[in-house]
């Protein structure tokens, strides 16, 4: 059994080819059978070599395409096993996020559209910066452009686009990186739900938001959500916020050039503005066109025109005087409205048309003469009969300073305050007939004298406000009293706090510009208060009214009889006085000129039958111009804008023009009359001595005055004014308001020197 057992297991040898291998071929002992008996083997079998089956390769033919089968083998495993991994980590950070039923599109930031009279847009206001554009809303150049540059199959693809993936590493591999991988709606998921920062976590959540925005809204949705959401730089967000920022036009009017720069601007906002790098932003706008070419949008004639025009300069910050008024209508809605939370369209009472003839008027001036005469500011505010105001200026350039002049800085008006002294006398009895001494005048410590330096007389009230004879003005406080001045100047609109010392009457304490000029409306409708206003209406995007302003029952704060007096009187100022610079042709008109001490402020404020303006030149660091007076520039400015501004009216008079108010007769303590010997010596009545004095009014505070030389010289941008919102505003520093050194209408520029008496050979001579 054990010979069996082994003999079945023995390995016949066999020879390849039938080669024999070795001649002397002998069994080793060990492959001998165990046993006694010998027995001869049998001879080996020869087995037939094997065939290759039918279709399959031999060694030699897989040899040259195994590689290849390895490779792609390999790469399907490594595919399935990242897909996975892939598919993981979506499930992992997809979990991570709210679920997709409360996923929800933020609100856009509210903006405040600010309209002019004729509907025509003065600013928008808020975090973008403009309103909101329907697709069909806008140039059709400005969809065209974006979808050229950024995202060329945006209507083919479901959120993300692989080919436009392959296209831009592609494009990145050849260094023309003209298109980059993210889908617009990509990057919307990106602005809308997402941070800034790059990593992976962040882009699979991009993916997986851009899905569902593709799912939520159409094509056309997402398209418009971008375009009202996308910086622009320069702080503007959306396409209508940078047309405006940019080319001072509605994006629904931009051409096929100023799309093609919009659209290049979203590869690096900053960077491409043209408020920053004109050059590179026109650069980059002609590769838009390029793309925009190749995509068919446009031909290449139209290439051809939008490449000749000039390049896009953009100021680096808002310009246009309509930007002070933009700000005082922000702050006026924060009061009304409080926080805004919707879009809101804010109707005003700004005429455009007149704001920038205002604008141009001051800018004409301040080019021409302010270099030479050291006067580097100027502010204007225009209103009609009931304050509406119709323009406002609050600088020489919005874009190189935002500080309001005309209604942040509190100034001295000088003698513009000296209508309100005039009208508190009529109102006390005095006519304008009454004659008063044009001599010296003592009210404590205080001395004021003309400007000339001379005195004149026995003058009437109405003379002497035509003449601006401070030594009246101070008369009339004294007989009337400050307080009553005071008094009257709040009734007819100045809000500021003012001391009730005689040198009130030379306009020393300080007040707005649009306070002043809003005092002077009462004279030009009839003796009815003027609140300032420039918000008419609030409403919102469907027409619903928030906030309605009415000023149709204003209060009455003067008689007519005072108001047609005052009319008559101020009317002089223009034709024979101070302001005769600010005559019109064919239209009546009355006004005050004022000049403060050393020539720091000139201001003239004057008033036809249709509009009150008050202008104000000067510096902000309150440093004195060369003698420049109210009825200088300011007068010519007015005078200015005034007629541009009445253009295509009818002329008509000024209220009491046409008689019936006349006053109540006064009586007038007796004077001596002049004798040879007065003039001889060299004097008139009420002045034989240069020591005699009136008798100085009651109120103590009236001698509290600081010496000329410790007049401060203060920077007024450091004030704030009612539209801020701050009631603890700076304020001048302790003592200064109770008795300034009146302006330089008082005396002589230096602000000392004696007083120079009417003499027998001014009165030949006529001065």
């Amino acid at each position: 059994m054990a010979a069996k057992r082994k003999s079945g297991q023995r390995v016949e040898p066999s020879f390849d080819d039938g080669e024999y291998v070795d001649e002397d071929f002998r069994l080793r002992s060990e492959d001998r059978i165990a046993g006694g008996g010998r027995k001869r083997p049998s001879p080996a079998r020869k087995e037939a070599p094997r065939r290759p089956r039918k279709g399959k390769p031999t060694r030699q033919s897989r040899g040259f395409f195994a590689p290849l089968r390895s490779l792609l083998y390999w790469c399907l495993v490594l595919g399935i096993w990242v897909g996975i991994g892939v598919g993981g980590l979506v499930l992992y950070f997809g979990a991570q996020m709210p679920a997709a039923s409360t996923w929800a599109i933020p609100d856009r930031p509210p903006n405040i559209k600010i309209v002019s009279t004729d509907g025509s847009v003065i600013a928008n206001r808020g975090a973008t910066g403009g309103e909101a554009l329907a697709l069909e809303e806008m140039s059709p150049f400005i969809p065209q452009a974006v979808m050229a540059i950024e995202d060329r199959r945006f209507y083919m693809h479901f959120g993300v686009d692989p080919l436009g993936l392959t296209r831009a590493f592609i494009n990145n591999v050849t260094g023309q990186p003209i298109q980059g991988g993210s889908t617009i709606t990509q990057q919307l998921a990106k602005n809308l739900f997402l941070s800034p920062e790059r990593t992976f976590e962040r882009k699979i959540q991009e993916v997986l938001l851009a899905f569902w925005l593709e799912h939520k809204f159409s094509k056309d949705q997402i398209l418009a959500m971008y375009l009202n959401r996308v910086f622009f730089g320069s702080n503007a967000y959306g396409v209508e916020a940078a047309s405006r920022r940019y080319f001072n036009k509605s994006a629904r009017d931009v051409n096929l050039g100023e799309a093609a720069l919009l659209a290049g601007l979203l590869k690096a906002p900053s960077r491409l503005s043209p408020a920053r790098d004109p050059e590179a932003a026109e650069e980059r706008a002609q590769v838009v066109l390029g793309a925009m070419l190749e995509e068919g949008y446009v031909t290449e004639d139209e290439i051809k025109t939008a490449m000749s025009q000039p390049p896009t300069k953009a100021r680096s910050y808002w310009s246009g005087a309509e930007h002070y008024a933009a700000d005082i209508v922000m702050d006026e809605v924060r009061k009304l409205l409080g926080e805004v939370k919707q879009d809101v369209v804010v109707e005003t009472t700004i005429d455009l048309s007149l704001e920038r003839k205002a604008e141009e008027a001051l800018t004409d001036i301040l080019d021409d003469e302010g270099g030479k005469l050291n006067a580097s500011q100027a502010a204007l505010v225009s209103m009609d009969a009931t304050g509406a105001i119709r323009a406002l200026v609050g600088g020489k350039d919005y874009a190189q300073s935002q500080f309001n002049r005309a209604v942040t800085a509190k100034r001295q008006p000088g003698s513009a305050f000296k209508p309100f002294v005039y009208a508190a006398a009529l109102e006390a009895g005095i006519r304008p007939d009454s004659v008063r001494n044009d001599a010296p005048v003592r009210i404590g410590k205080w001395t004021p004298e003309n400007y000339d330096q001379k005195y004149r007389g026995q003058v009437t009230v109405s003379s002497a406000l035509s003449q601006s004879l401070n030594t009246i003005a101070a008369q009339l406080v004294m007989e009337v009293g400050p307080d009553e001045v005071v008094s009257l100047a709040h009734r007819m609109g100045i809000e500021q706090e003012m001391q009730p010392n005689a040198s009130i009457a030379l306009g020393t304490s300080e007040v707005p510009l649009v306070e002043l000029t809003a005092a002077y409306a009462p004279f030009m409708n009839g003796g009815y208060k003027a609140t300032p206003h420039i918000v008419r209406r609030i409403l919102d995007t469907d027409g619903n009214v928030l906030h309605e302003s009415s000023y149709d029952n204003p209060p009455r704060v003067l008689s007519e009889t005072i108001v047609a007096t005052m009319n008559s009187m101020l009317t002089r100022v223009i034709q024979e006085g101070t302001g005769k610079a600010a005559r019109l042709d064919n239209w009546q008109a009355a006004g005050k000129t004022g000049t403060t001490q050393s020539f720091r402020d000139a201001i003239f404020v004057g008033f036809t039958s249709i509009m009150t303006t008050g202008i104000w030149f000067g510096n902000d660091d309150g440093t004195s111009m060369k003698k420049v007076t109210g009825g200088g520039l300011p007068a010519r400015a007015w005078k200015e804008y005034m007629t541009a501004a009445h253009a295509g009216y009818s002329p008509t008079p000024l209220f009491g023009s046409h008689g019936g108010f006349a006053l109540p007769p006064a009586a007038e303590p007796e004077r001596e009359p002049t004798t040879i010997g007065d003039i001889i010596s060299g004097v008139l009545p009420g002045s034989s001595a240069p020591d005699d004095y009136p008798a100085a009014p009651s109120a103590a505070r009236h001698d509290a005055y600081p010496p000329e030389g410790e007049i401060p010289v203060r920077d007024y941008r450091e004030y704030r004014g009612p539209y801020d919102g701050f009631e603890d505003a700076p304020m001048p520093r302790e003592g200064y308001a109770e008795g300034p050194i009146p302006p330089g209408e008082v005396g002589s520029p230096s602000g000392r020197g004696s007083a120079r008496q009417t003499t027998l050979y001014d009165l030949i001579m006529g001065q």
